[in-house]
């Protein structure tokens, strides 16, 4: 066979079918365009979900008329020069291959006018053949027309689908730039109606975060606003402290929860992308709270040293590739573990952003942003119209812990925190105990009801955890060292991190190319199956630089232990005993959830309670 040049228009029609997947993608490249261009405001027309007519209009810098066709020619771009500006491209758009891929399966017009132009110039290309620039009257910025798209590759075409579902995808990627840039304002029409209109905000933030919550409730609603927890935390990169490192945005409370991923937003600065091992971190963050099967919801944004970032990895330019994977991985999830620890009883649902949950330091406690007033300790209770005293409340409490199975480790009892004088705590004061499982507890503005087992299971888990991290992973040597078969590239990975093994509990070595020798056990799960156990923590390794399936497998069996220990259902608690327990939701961590991910705790206002008697009406 003959090895010859392909024409420029098959050429592009090619690329086309890398970068032009469906009209939302031909929507996301110009409008990214627009972006780079300066645009404030960007106007989107179309028609029979964007088949027939995409036109994107902006008020961005415009094309001089001598370089329209440039625009419209592979590899051209006003936006990189260097192998260095490629690595540490900050613009969305960069390869040059966009507007000439569009036009090539297209009726395509593009026209532009700089501020400084008497007029604009016009250029249409017709499947790929470029006409000539032509005068045209228009205001300063850019208009690009994409009409008949995929009219002359009919394969291509007989692959989209139906005028709402590619509508649909059109407005999922709008609502994704939505909350990555909230500066632009937005206006969509289709078919002649306008669809959604996104009010600019004003200048962006240095984190390309939201200042207020009205784009976030645009875009996910009033519920995910109402259960969103502000983070904003930086720190150093772990393997270069010169680097640092920023994750800001908004996570759901775990109350907030979704069957599917739809609502996980990730911008790698501002690129909207998809990367698994973040997506990895976020879902071990969340593993401890969330009911089984669903999905947290989050917009997040992080920042990284654009040249530790390769954006050049997909021809839509939707994934990345870390060079510090593994450090961004540990950074993301303890940024995100260190919030929902937070997530205790008694604490708001939902902050707007900027308000008490903004920040928090996976190196501290709690919130470092704007702390909730500080719990006093050891001052002396109030006496409360109940007749109830601290010290009734510290005999109850301990009473909630006697007899423990003896196969468990002892929770450690710990003071219990107070309110200050004349304030009532979050919880409030218990009134009654309703079947034998809700405990009724009257606050400032309204009732609480708190599911008994789940929140003592959570207390008893919680300082269960505690004590076996102060003590440490301890190894079970085995009598016969047991023999594990692996893939090569498995046996060099057990090799490589035998360290972080060992820190695991995992004591081996490799004695063959596919072959480890297992010496010793992480202790506490030695009647389990470790075989497997070691085989899923050498894949989360080779995939993700990292494991915490032992620390999950540990968790589920101390889970398990603090469900035995926690009190039963209808077990009589004494009003000491009640308080003495809703004194302790208020300063464990997760005590939201119980171990399943299940509430402990539901509030209702005055407010509420009086619209369900019409009281005022």
């Amino acid at each position: 066979m003959t090895i010859r040049p392909l024409p420029d228009t098959l050429v592009n029609q090619i690329a086309a079918g890398e970068v032009i997947e469906r009209p939302a993608s031909v929507v996301k490249e110009l409008v990214e365009n627009a972006i780079d261009a300066g645009a404030r405001r960007i106007d989107i027309d179309l028609e029979e979900g964007g088949v027939r007519l995409i036109r994107i209009r902006d008020d961005g810098g415009g094309i001089a008329p001598d370089e329209l066709a440039l625009a419209v020619q592979r590899h051209a771009t006003s936006k990189i020069a260097s192998l260095d500006d490629l690595e540490a491209v900050a613009t969305l758009g960069f390869r040059g291959e966009a507007l000439p891929s569009i036009a090539s399966v297209s009726r395509f017009l593009i026209a532009s006018r700089r501020a400084d132009d008497d007029r604009g110039t016009a250029l249409n290309v017709d499947g790929g053949k470029l006409g000539d620039p032509a005068p045209k009257q228009q205001p300063t910025g850019t208009v690009v027309e994409v009409r008949d798209l995929f009219y002359n590759v009919p394969a291509r075409r007989k692959f989209l689908r139906a005028e709402r579902t590619e509508l649909g995808h059109i407005e999922e990627w709008l609502r994704q730039l939505a909350l990555a840039r909230p500066e632009v304002e937005l206006r969509v029409s289709h078919n002649g109606k306008p669809l959604r209109r996104y009010k600019g905000e004003g200048a962006r933030g240095d984190s390309g975060a939201l200042f207020s919550g009205d784009r976030l409730a645009e875009t996910l609603g009033d519920e995910f606003l109402k259960h969103a927890l502000q983070i904003d935390h930086s720190a150093p990169l772990a393997t270069d402290s010169r680097s640092r490192l920023r994750l800001s945005g908004w996570i759901a409370q775990p109350a907030y929860s979704r069957a599917s991923a739809d609502q996980q937003y990730l911008f790698v600065n501002g690129r909207a992308v998809r990367d698994r091992s973040v997506a990895h971190a976020v879902k071990q963050a969340y593993a401890d709270v969330l009911f089984h099967g669903r999905q947290p919801a989050y917009v997040l944004f992080l920042e990284v040293d654009p040249r530790r970032v390769d954006v050049n990895v997909h021809p839509a330019k939707h994934e990345v590739r870390f060079r510090d994977a593994r450090a961004i991985h540990d950074f993301v999830y303890r940024t995100l573990q260190a919030a929902l620890a937070e997530t205790r009883a008694g604490t708001p649902a939902g902050a707007l952003p900027g308000e008490a949950a903004s920040a928090f330091d996976p190196g501290m406690a709690g919130p470092v942003g704007s702390p909730p007033p500080p719990m006093a300790w050891n001052r002396p209770m109030p006496q409360t119209g109940l007749g109830l005293r601290v010290d009734d409340a510290r005999a109850a409490y301990a009473a909630l812990y006697a007899g423990p199975p003896s196969s468990s480790p002892q929770p450690a009892v710990r003071p219990l925190p107070e309110t200050a004088d004349g304030e009532v705590p979050p919880l409030g004061y218990a009134v009654a105990q309703l079947h034998g499982i809700y405990v009724l507890s009257e606050t400032a503005d309204g009732m609480i009801v708190v599911d008994m087992h789940a929140a003592h299971e959570r207390i008893g888990y919680e300082k269960l955890k505690s004590a076996h991290d102060g003590v440490g992973v301890r190894v079970q040597p085995l009598l016969v060292p047991q023999s594990v078969a692996v893939s090569e590239r498995e046996a060099e990975t057990a090799e490589r991190e035998a360290q972080t093994l060992a820190a695991l509990g995992f004591e081996l070595n490799r004695s063959g190319p596919q072959t480890l020798v297992l010496r010793g056990v992480p202790a506490l799960l030695a009647d389990g199956d470790v075989e497997a156990l070691l085989r899923d923590v050498i894949a989360d390794l080779v995939e993700h630089g990292e494991s915490r399936r032992v620390a999950s497998a540990r968790d589920e069996l101390l889970a398990t232990m603090a469900c035995h220990g926690a009190v039963r259902a209808n077990r009589r608690l004494t009003l000491p005993e009640m308080n003495a327990l809703l004194r302790e939701m208020e300063a464990t961590e997760r005590s939201g959830q119980c171990n399943h991910g299940r509430p402990t705790w539901a509030k209702f206002t005055l407010g509420e309670i009086d619209r369900w008697f019409l009281r005022g009406r």
